[in-house]
């Protein structure tokens, strides 16, 4: 796509107004079909600057006494009311019951790569918003409802995005999983019928995750693929029509949720952002980290790299203590760690997770002179100091809730469930959200913290606002969500240098509408490095290495027990942001020289693990090695990590092409001065094979190693 066309242009397409919409990668063409319908006639390649008809729209095979109905047609958007029976993506009911709609095409605007196409159907207003990021292949797609009419209406349901395919076999892939076996890369088969993926937690879920992923099956290049910018609950239909065309609908999940519309209000949804490739899976994922490298993460600290950091918690628990935290803190200052964090346990009466939830204040008896004695000696160490919170959170066993018990999630005719003990604030209401910025902007401002690890540890149950107006009150999961966002968005604006980490039991809260104000994730509480290999897969399939948390723990593992050598733990921690935590006090000197050695290596390879591109050579697997990639912007160095989990007896090497690399240029190994060819590299690659291990060892299992191949010039 030449840089002077532009992003969206006017047409027609079978005699009807059309809009084409061009990326550097792919191309979205849409019209309006009679009675209204938008349609989406082509979502893939780009084929130039052609009129819509050259696209080739799809023509429906319906029964002839059923040819007005649009079922198997590929639409871009679908509303209760229109002539089709599939999942529909707007739903609103008026105030004489009626839940049809019939919208009809008054107007569209183009601005800034943007196109807006206006709906009406008698007072109900529906704008399709469809935003062109041109350089990285992407349509952000988001609706917005008002209502201009004389009496309220009822959003039952409002999707941000509805998008077509026409007739083919298509497979979906997913991230599932659970609690400490997050981000699974799941396929399925696209049948007949439909296959739902979603939360009703009330938070993203470490069950699933708002990415997809569809491909043709036995097809490896072409890919479609979104990921929503919502934290809340969500729903991501796949339908496969009866002439196998799919039509998926991604967005707020509609179960126990309505948006009252008065006349003048209006209601946006979250966005989706979506693309289409023809480099597989990988190369879709290089699209979406571009993306959020460049407009989802947080702008203030875009160009600055995530620090590696030591976090308490795996060392002490709620066991905290000064003279014990100011112990470790120097220990991982001369281990060169860049950030001490104080994980949960420094407040209230927090010694263990039955109380102190909600009271934000320093615990005297673990910080006699006060939390400023840690902070100042962390920051005289060369370090930046942060600090764990869960402020969505309260146990009942706390000053605030004591004070005020009605601030929670809750039905009044409901006994409520405990889940960890705690149970969870409702940030719908605005004195709530008062009180919560009030205790933090109190912390921060008395304290020089850099970075809060911002936790949530339980899913919603009776989930309740009885102080809103009748009408309102299923409001509250979305409000709900849109009140953190709103309270976290407060905080960086007036404390624009924090940096946040979030986390929700581990990685169960990881999508772009937290990551828009955020700056890195937790993937899992689990940090068994075989188990993390399979999570960072599948997590670095939607979103970037530089959002990534990793941890380097103690060894046998937390949480499964196995006993893994400390340079495999630092290199799966090392894909991403680096991260250690465990008693580092306990560590032997051997183990600490490693550590530093280890730590000084990734410092250097830290621009192009966050920054690059990133491709995975081989996915993880129990019984073969595996490795990831990462090559810089100007493909002048490449990172690669291989690694093997178990070695299998008899076994030969593999061979592990690299990819992106400039076939005409020479890279040399840093570690033993090898000179070759990008294409070389590529067409060849490297051997899989380890040295032989020292003795008294002989297993070829948890073996890892990291290699750095930079461009030299030819006559070198």
């Amino acid at each position: 796509m030449p840089a002077d066309t532009p992003a969206v242009t006017r047409t027609t397409c079978a005699g009807r107004p059309a809009w084409l919409l061009r990326t550097a990668r792919n191309a979205m063409l849409l019209s309006v079909a009679d009675g209204g319908a938008l349609m989406l006639d082509h979502w893939g390649g780009d084929g130039g600057g052609l009129g819509g008809d050259s696209y080739l729209p799809h023509t429906p095979w319906n029964r002839p006494s059923q040819a007005h109905f649009m079922d198997g047609v590929p639409l871009a958007c679908s509303t209760y009311g229109d002539r089709a029976y599939k999942e529909p993506g707007l739903v609103v009911a008026r105030e004489d019951g009626s839940s049809v709609s019939r919208l009809t095409w008054r107007e569209d605007r183009i601005e800034d790569d943007v196109l807006t196409l206006v709906f009406e159907d008698a007072g109900l207003v529906v704008e399709h918003r469809f935003a062109v990021l041109a350089e990285h292949g992407i349509v952000v797609r988001d609706v917005r409802v008002r209502n201009r009419g004389t009496s309220p209406l009822r959003l039952e349901r409002v999707a941000s995005a509805v998008l077509g395919l026409p007739p083919a076999r298509y497979e979906s892939w997913t991230l599932n999983g659970r609690w400490g076996d997050e981000y699974q890369l799941t396929r399925r088969e696209l049948a007949a019928g439909k296959v739902v993926v979603g939360s009703r937690r009330g938070f993203t879920s470490h069950e699933a995750n708002p990415w997809f992923a569809v491909t043709r099956a036995g097809e490896d290049g072409p890919v479609w693929f979104g990921a929503l910018a919502w934290s809340g609950n969500w729903s991501i239909v796949f339908e496969t029509e009866r002439n196998d065309a799919l039509h998926v609908v991604a967005g707020i999940d509609p179960f126990d949720s309505t948006w009252h519309l008065e006349p003048g209000e209006d209601f946006r949804t979250p966005s989706l952002a979506c693309g289409y490739t023809d480099d597989g899976l990988d190369g879709a994922a290089r699209v979406l980290h571009r993306y959020q490298r460049e407009h989802v993460l947080p702008a203030r600290h875009r160009r600055t790299p995530p620090p590696v950091h030591y976090n308490t918690w795996l060392a002490t628990a709620f066991d905290v203590e000064v003279g014990h935290q100011i112990e470790l803190a120097t220990r991982a200052a001369e281990l060169g760690v860049e950030l001490f964090v104080v994980d949960d346990g420094w407040f209230g009466a927090r010694n263990d997770d039955h109380a102190g939830l909600g009271d934000w204040t320093v615990d005297p008896a673990k910080f006699p002179q006060g939390l400023a004695q840690l902070v100042d000696e962390v920051h005289r160490l060369g370090m930046r100091f942060g600090i764990w919170l869960e402020p969505e959170m309260v146990n009942p066993d706390s000053d605030l809730f004591r004070a005020h018990p009605d601030r929670v999630l809750h039905l009044p005719d409901r006994e409520p469930t405990m889940s960890r003990n705690q149970l969870v604030l409702n940030f719908a209401r605005q004195d709530v959200r008062e009180a919560v910025l009030s205790q933090l902007r109190a912390l921060l401002t008395d304290h020089r913290i850099d970075f809060v690890k911002w936790d949530h540890n339980r899913p919603y149950t009776e989930v309740g606002w009885p102080q809103a107006p009748q009408e309102r009150r299923r409001e509250v999961w979305v409000r709900h969500v849109r009140g953190v966002y709103e309270v976290i968005a407060r905080l960086r604006a007036e404390f624009p240098d924090l940096m946040i980490e979030t986390c929700a039991g581990g990685g169960g809260r990881v999508d772009l509408g937290i990551l828009g104000l955020t700056d890195m994730a937790q993937v899992s509480d689990n940090t068994d490095p075989g188990d993390r290999l399979r999570m960072q897969h599948g997590f670095s399939r939607a979103y970037a290495p530089r959002a990534m948390v990793g941890w380097v723990a103690d060894t046998p593992e937390p949480t499964t027990g196995r006993t893994t050598p400390l340079d495999f733990r630092f290199h799966v921690a090392m894909q991403g942001v680096l991260g250690i935590s465990g008693d580092v006090l306990a560590w032997s000197e051997g183990d600490r020289e490693r550590a530093r050695e280890l730590i000084a290596e990734y410092k250097r390879l830290r621009p192009t693990i966050q920054d690059g591109d990133q491709h995975w050579l081989v996915a993880p697997s129990d019984h073969e090695p595996c490795a990831v990639q990462y090559v810089s912007r100007d493909r002048g160095e490449t990172v690669v990590f291989v690694y093997q989990v178990r070695g299998v007896a008899g076994e030969g090497p593999r061979r592990i092409r690299l990819r992106g690399l400039d076939a005409e240029r020479h890279y040399r190994r840093e570690h033993d001065g090898v000179i070759t060819t990008g294409a070389a590299l590529m067409a060849v690659g490297l051997s899989s094979a380890f040295p032989p291990p020292p003795p008294p060892g002989h297993t070829e299992d948890w073996r890892s190693r990291v290699e750095l191949w930079q461009a030299v010039e030819e006559d070198r």
